[in-house]
């Protein structure tokens, strides 16, 4: 069975399988997630480009937006072939292209077809299939409306929610903020869980210190990470020694630059260039001494024709300390 304690949200132009594997290095138990995959670009583009990922990155799901069950079945289908270890439907986004496309945050209008998804999913793999949603939409945000739209969706077949906990604005707000402005209302969440005690319930949104972590953990089964994932990634390795104990992540962020040296060499053999992978990893050493001349140096250098793995060696130089090995209490549980 997966171990959803830990999440890493998936996040469109972030979580490539280039910041999974960085991700992973910093967290060995995190479960991770692609950017979403439109069913229209898996099944009529290039599917490798799509679902190819390194093996260390179990475990692993794949997202997929769509809203026509057959062509998530067959998604679901590809995705279980590649090796994702669960399949997830996004129903949270509320970007006026994916609207248009009739899946994301607005399918939260449309129960029915989302549990036909879902059905149609399961039925397609033999790996987990979850749904991320948000509390609601617009003004059909109640607390009945919401319990009716997972309580439809578990009988079709999903026992797993991660819950966005805020709603949706579909005209006038833009994704970001969309990420920002609708209050965060945890207790909804919670009261999801106790409704529906036999769901696995995942809590997203504005989760950023160990101490959050563990006060949600007392009331739903797991914690989703999202941009603090990503703009501050050297807080997985807290959180995940914090959660789970062992096996120990690396104790420092430099430990972590030298073991993505060697992926970071494969890449470039196989022409991707610097530039792809460093745009992930320039939160590493956010706060130290020096992380400002980190960015700065892989900015600048990165996108250089030919730049090679030294561009990182010599970033990573720049920085001249790191916070205390992970293990001991570090500033990371001392910020609230």
């Amino acid at each position: 069975m997966i171990n959803r304690t830990l999440c890493i949200a998936p996040m469109l132009d972030w979580t490539d399988r280039h910041f999974r594997y960085f991700a992973r290095l910093i967290s060995p138990n995190a479960l991770l997630y692609t950017e979403m995959v439109s069913t229209g670009a898996l099944l009529h583009g290039d599917v490798r480009r799509f679902l190819e990922f390194d093996p260390s990155e179990h475990p692993v799901a794949l997202q997929l937006g769509g809203s026509d069950p057959a062509e998530l079945a067959l998604g679901s289908r590809l995705g279980e072939q590649w090796g994702y270890d669960e399949i997830n439907l996004n129903v949270g986004c509320p970007s006026d292209r994916v609207q248009k496309g009739r899946f994301g945050a607005c399918l939260m209008a449309e129960p029915r077809l989302v549990a036909d998804c879902v059905h149609a999913m399961a039925d397609a793999v033999s790996v987990p299939v979850s749904v991320k949603h948000r509390l609601g939409i617009d003004e059909r945000d109640s607390y009945q409306e919401l319990c009716d739209f997972v309580g439809t969706v578990s009988r079709a077949g999903c026992s797993i929610f991660i819950v966005h906990a805020r709603k949706a604005w579909l005209e006038g707000l833009s994704p970001k903020e969309n990420r920002e402005i609708p209050p965060l209302d945890y207790d909804r969440v919670y009261r999801l869980k106790q409704d529906f005690p036999k769901l696995r319930i995942v809590i997203n949104g504005g989760i950023s210190t160990v101490l959050a972590c563990r006060e949600h953990l007392a009331r739903v089964d797991g914690v989703m990470i999202g941009r603090e994932a990503y703009q501050n990634p050297w807080v997985l390795a807290e959180m995940d020694r914090s959660l789970f104990g062992h096996p120990a992540p690396p104790e420092t962020p430099k430990q972590v630059v030298e073991r993505l040296l060697p992926f970071v060499e494969d890449q470039l053999a196989r022409g991707v260039p610097l530039k792809r992978i460093t745009r992930h990893i320039l939160g590493l050493f956010r706060g130290l001494p020096g992380a400002r001349a980190w960015r700065r140096h892989l900015s600048d250098h990165a996108g250089h024709p030919g730049a090679g793995a030294s561009v990182i060696e010599k970033a990573a130089s720049c920085v001249t300390s790191n916070p205390e090995p992970v293990g001991k209490v570090s500033f990371i549980e001392t910020i609230d």
